[in-house]
């Protein structure tokens, strides 16, 4: 029966008026489900979008601007190098064109990869053969430019394999590897351990370790830090989503820069998509970065040397101009007379001439 006349089919198979009988009024029909399913579905689309939609707004908002004038190097900039540098690969020709493409830029360490550390924290000789060598033909090439250890190590946080830094032994372990590298002449200790989870008090024991051992020798004592929660403890609800935290909180982020002489934020891997919302966030990084970080510790905010193109980094969004406005927007609202203050170039066999002439423009003036 048609359900638009109002009437319905009873048990027996009688005709019945919808005003007579007690009955259920009929479902929808075919267009009415797909009505239904499509405003269901555009609701959970809407729920989905907006928040990070709306994110990517609030970041390209912090992108506007002008920085001050002034905002740029200090001269205590740096540079990653990779291992090739220790290893053999690399001779007397390249050190002279690293040195010919440093003058007259702001990079005073070189953080030369000389690992990785053992996940007992031990590191063997044998993986930097060339080591005096280098340091060396840097010092020859390069005065007042200084070399630090690069050392790193995956660690058991999220797996059962890597480096365990509840253990006491472990951690005395990395001391006398950083021992080990002092003594061949190295400057300074660039410790690099992922991923470490906001809040880890051994961590934190290690570091304070290191520093007696480097202020012992009038070394320096550096780190890679993870980058700070853009959110209030979005790395609490990252982590019990995904068991990736992702970033460090801003107290956590604090109590590591208290214990170090440079702190470098990796502020590059950061998933968004569009150019204006990166510069918007190394601002924002870059200003939460400043408000806990000591005057007499040098912060170094991480410049994307390299291009790559997947779900942590895309190449067209994460540039080096935008990085570099983001971190002087930053400077600028935050704190713009801060001295101990530069960029890190993340890393030089990745680099390309557009990075180079892309640091010098805009940074280095």
């Amino acid at each position: 029966m048609d359900r638009a006349e109002g009437t319905t089919t009873n048990p027996t198979g009688t005709a019945a008026s919808g005003a007579d009988s007690d009955h259920v009024p009929p479902g929808p029909g075919p267009k009415g489900r797909r009505r239904w399913i499509r405003r269901s579905v555009l609701a959970v689309l809407l729920l989905l979008l907006v928040p990070p939609l709306s994110a990517l707004a609030a970041l390209r908002v912090n992108y506007l601007g002008d920085p001050v004038d002034g905002t740029y190097t200090r001269h205590r900039d740096a540079l990653w190098l990779g291992h090739a540098w220790v290893d053999g690969r690399k001779k007397d020709a390249d050190v002279t064109a690293l040195a010919r493409r440093l003058r007259g830029t702001g990079v005073r360490d070189l953080y030369v990869h000389s690992g990785p550390l053992e996940h007992d924290g031990t590191l063997p000789e044998s993986v930097r053969p060339r080591a005096r060598w280098f340091l060396d033909a840097v010092h020859d090439k390069l005065p007042g430019v200084r070399v630090q250890a690069f050392l790193g190590d995956v660690v058991a946080s999220e797996s059962p394999n890597g480096m365990r830094l509840e253990d006491p032994k472990t951690r005395a372990a990395v001391v006398r590897s950083a021992r080990q590298v002092l003594d061949g002449g190295y400057e300074g200790i660039h410790l690099d351990l992922e991923p470490l989870h906001s809040g880890d008090r051994n961590y934190l024991t290690l570091l304070d370790a290191l520093r007696r051992e480097t202020r012992s020798r009038d070394a320096r004592l550096s780190v890679a830090a993870h980058q700070i929660d853009p959110l209030p403890a979005l790395h609490t609800v990252r982590g019990a989503v995904t068991g990736h935290p992702k970033w460090w909180s801003q107290a956590f982020f604090g109590q590591v820069a208290r214990r170090v002489d440079q702190i470098a934020v990796m502020s590059y891997d950061t998933a968004l998509p569009l150019e204006g919302a990166y510069g918007g966030y190394v601002a924002q990084q870059t200003s939460l970065a400043l408000e806990v970080t000591p005057p007499t510790t040098d912060l170094l905010m991480g410049l994307p040397f390299y291009w790559e193109n997947n779900i942590a980094h895309w190449g067209h969004a994460e540039t080096v101009p935008a990085a570099v406005r983001g971190v002087r927007l930053g400077l600028s609202r935050t704190d713009a007379d801060r001295a101990r203050f530069g960029v890190a170039l993340y890393i030089d066999f990745a680099a390309t001439e557009a990075n180079w002439r892309a640091y010098r423009e805009a940074w280095v003036r």
